[in-house]
């Protein structure tokens, strides 16, 4: 929906749209069936939360509780159903999906909506690798039950039946950009500004007097790295540097790197996964970070979620995976933006 377009609740509108909103349900209930049959919990996680996230560059939005006396909490909807989720791994749950409505403030565009349907999924005492199996087998779901041989998007095709390529970020970085990215981060995770700054500005690239090493890492993988990514066949982009994964537990074979993952067609990202982090003294190192960050940058920060520090303590070893459905379900009706495949689409607001 554009500001010029029918509004989306017009029967002229709704006609054209039906058709993709009909096979998103029909995607979302194979999709379902998927995880039926592998003995996968269905859980329902609370929007309302303590903490959205507190990754620095998500922004969420904020209400308040009242109670009978007329005190007022404050609370957030959630970014993510990842601290609820992690919650009942802590309680016992070993296989777990849900199906999510999550919000973020300050997105808005072909592949951004507020409010957006993400499907999580969490597999106890299994390695990140085998979400990566997951990904290529519901990538060939969404295509077979929406009837699609290919993806595209822009210009863009894959092969979605395609076993997935397996990038390193290390290696799309040098491939794509000519940049040595691990020459930048120490063995205990440090970062060295002035060196990927030197890189960066060797490949071409502007570099800012105030960059930060994680504003250069960014600049790269959007305008030298992504464009590439998922194109003929899906793309696993992997070992992402530790400083860039919040989440996630170090990589046994470098600890330069961390085990996390995403998920590109067609040059967008559909995917990020995690081999857990499950110490809850290094979380809350990261989540002050990320927080600190976000000071810096927008002037705000979020609460950290000790009940979420808490469980992680007493959580198994897993691995966890956050994928955004109406991206997917786009793809796979060949729509041009997510908002064809949202049924209600929130109010334009101003710019």
């Amino acid at each position: 929906m554009t500001g010029s377009a029918s509004p989306w609740w017009t029967a002229g509108r709704h006609a054209d749209r039906r058709p993709a909103l009909l096979l998103r349900n029909r995607v979302l209930a194979a999709f379902r069936g998927w995880f039926a049959d592998r003995d996968f919990v269905e859980a329902e996680a609370a929007c309302l939360q303590v903490s959205p996230g507190n990754e620095a560059h998500l922004s969420a939005f904020a209400t308040e509780a009242i109670g009978a006396s007329g005190a007022r909490t404050p609370l957030y909807l959630h970014t993510s159903p990842e601290f609820a989720c992690k919650k009942l791994l802590a309680a016992g749950e070993t296989r777990l999906f849900s199906v999510a409505r999550v919000f973020r403030n300050r997105e808005r565009g072909p592949l951004h909506h507020p409010e957006f349907t993400m499907l999580e999924w969490y597999r106890a005492g299994a390695p990140y690798t085998a979400l990566m199996a997951d990904c290529a087998d519901l990538l060939a779901g969404a295509a077979e039950t929406a009837g699609a041989r290919r993806f595209a998007f822009r210009g863009r095709e894959t092969d979605p039946f395609a076993e997935p390529e397996r990038l390193t970020l290390a290696e799309a970085f040098d491939r794509f950009a000519g940049i040595d990215l691990l020459a930048s981060v120490a063995p205990g995770g440090g970062t060295d500004r002035e060196a990927l700054a030197a890189a960066v500005a060797g490949a071409g690239l502007r570099v800012a007097p105030d960059d930060t090493w994680a504003d250069l890492f960014s600049r790269v993988l959007v305008a030298r790295v992504e464009p590439h990514l998922g194109l003929g066949r899906p793309t696993i982009l992997c070992e992402y540097p530790i400083s860039e994964a919040a989440l996630a537990r170090p990589a046994p074979h470098d600890p330069r790197v961390a085990e996390r993952f995403e998920l590109y067609a067609c040059g967008v990202e559909l995917a990020n996964a995690f081999g857990e982090l499950t110490d809850p003294a290094e979380q809350r190192r990261r989540f002050e970070a990320e927080m600190a960050e976000k000071q810096r940058v927008y002037g705000e920060r979020y609460p950290i979620d000790d009940e979420f520090l808490a469980a992680l303590a007493v959580m198994p070893d897993a691995s966890g995976i956050a994928l955004g459905f109406d991206r997917l379900a786009m793809l796979a009706c060949g729509a041009s933006r997510v908002e064809d495949v949202i049924w209600t689409p929130v109010a334009e607001t101003r710019p």
